[in-house]
């Protein structure tokens, strides 16, 4: 941590993170924009924002496999460029096909810089700097979290939707300048070993990572699509089938490759582990739903400006990065049930705070209390989710628990944006349309503080403190789950 390496090294994580960090939270602040720009359906800012978290659910962990065979910097850079290629293409595109393909490739750059950015940390630091230099990322990260939506606002106001894309551009620049000067090469010599000598188990889980992201995409667009087709349509159904029937062969091809899984069916031999997932699910589901409403319905029921959005957000993510090391440390001492029950209520009392807001509503009295609740409830749950997480998992499995997790938080925003304008009767144009607006969000902070309180109930009923805390020195304990606060 006190030589230039090591600066260097920090700086080329935090700065590739932070771009994955940003693109996760500001598209949501654009969205009323780039919608009106564009002339998009409902359909088509769902896809802005689901074909770039179907992409990172789905492949994040075989990106974090292939930098171990290949090199942690070289896949790290590689995941560099091809996101800012993408982004760049966000940022030109000239109508709403062209931007959710560029933001499908855009998740697909971030799924191999997102676990590149802390396996480069942890083969690269002494082990007695590697907490400090990990608990610095985390920190810096949040930091850029925490004012991507008010960057990402200013940018929208004071130019274009697009500069929230263009910004990459010059930190993937600082990004390549300094890995390629500081960062050094690593990887996981037992696999590189193994692969020379042709050792099955080593082999990349390719055909697992395909029906994974199968499935997500079959359930994802026949939720979307049923919003404007039914339920009878061909297109729906058949969507919907495929989904499930891939769905199903995973669950089979992963326990029958055993060790060559690319998600150990052992991991849900803890009870614990699978019911902390199914939280987590729930409740990142109620945060996606969140943050796709509540952007849309300030600017274009309130009328407010897209800075102004940002910094309505700010507060919650504000409140995750100052207060996740203490909630965690609360739960290490009184284990994880309370915070975990008690989070999601909280939570759900500021969604139905924020449910109220009608034109003229004022920032200070009606929109910053309910916000404030939403984030104090955040901040009770995350580190304490990742703590048990890890903790339920045998220690030879923390790296795909972890990871797993995370594909968990961005598969429950996923299908929360998927279903909600369904549930609400959202389609078209509508969103645009101030009545029919008003009563779909009303209608979905409902639905995401019903989530939120079925979490409440599932962590009272069964979650208890895991039989052991993970190790001090796994990094992703002191991260949080996903990403719109943070990603690990």
């Amino acid at each position: 941590m006190t030589t230039a390496a090591g600066r260097g090294t920090l700086l080329a994580t935090v700065l590739a993170s932070g771009m994955v960090f940003l693109d996760s939270t500001v598209v949501n602040v654009a969205l009323p924009r780039l919608g009106s720009e564009l002339h998009a359906t409902v359909a088509d800012l769902q896809w802005t924002v689901n074909g770039y978290m179907l992409m990172l659910a789905a492949f994040v962990l075989l990106g974090g496999s292939l930098g171990d065979r290949f090199g942690r910097r070289r896949i790290f850079l590689l995941g560099v460029i091809w996101f800012t290629a993408a982004s760049v293409l966000c940022g030109l595109a000239q109508g709403t096909g062209w931007l959710i393909g560029a933001r499908f490739l855009q998740g697909a750059g971030g799924a191999l810089l997102t676990p590149g950015s802390l396996s480069v940390l942890q083969a690269s630091f002494h082990p007695d700097d590697r907490g400090r230099a990990i608990g610095a990322w985390s920190g810096l990260s949040g930091v850029s979290t925490a004012l991507g939506p008010f960057i990402g606002g200013w940018l929208i106001d004071a130019f274009s939707w697009r500069w929230i894309f263009f910004l990459n551009l010059p930190l993937a620049v600082l990004v390549v300048l300094s890995a390629l000067r500081w960062v050094p090469e690593s990887r996981d010599e037992g696999v590189s070993r193994a692969r020379v000598e042709g050792d099955r188990r080593q082999r990349f889980d390719v055909a697992g990572a395909l029906l994974g992201a199968l499935a997500l995409g079959g359930l994802t667009y026949a939720l979307i699509d049923a919003t404007g087709r039914g339920f009878g349509s061909p297109p729906v159904w058949g969507s919907a089938l495929l989904g499930l029937v891939a769905g199903v062969a995973f669950v089979l091809l992963e326990r029958h490759r055993g060790a060559a899984a690319m998600l150990p069916t052992e991991l849900f031999d803890s009870r614990l582990f699978s019911v902390l997932n199914i939280f987590t699910v729930a409740i990142y589901a109620a945060l996606g739903g969140f943050t796709f409403f509540f952007s849309v319905y300030l600017q274009n029921v309130l009328g407010w400006s897209a800075l102004l959005t940002g910094v309505a957000l700010l507060p919650w993510t504000l409140l995750m990065l100052v207060g996740s090391a203490r909630a965690g440390a609360l739960s290490a001492r009184i284990g994880p049930r309370l915070p975990l029950a008690v989070g999601p209520v909280v939570g759900a009392a500021g969604l139905l705070l924020l449910r109220r807001l009608s034109p003229g509503a004022s920032y200070w009295v009606d929109v910053l209390p309910g916000v404030l609740l939403f984030g104090i409830g955040l901040t009770l749950v995350v580190a304490p989710l990742t703590a048990s997480v890890l903790a339920a998992a045998a220690d030879r499995f923390a790296g795909v628990a972890s990871g797993f997790n995370n594909a968990a938080a961005r598969a429950g925003g996923l299908l929360a944006v998927a279903a909600l304008p369904l549930l609400v009767g959202l389609s078209g144009a509508a969103y645009q349309q101030h009545s029919a607006l008003t009563g779909a969000f009303r209608a979905a902070m409902l639905w995401c503080a019903g989530l939120l309180l079925a979490g409440a109930l599932m962590a009272l009923l069964l979650i208890h403190r895991p039989p052991r805390e993970a190790p001090p020195s796994q990094p992703c304990q002191t991260l949080p789950v996903s990403t719109p606060p943070r990603e690990r």
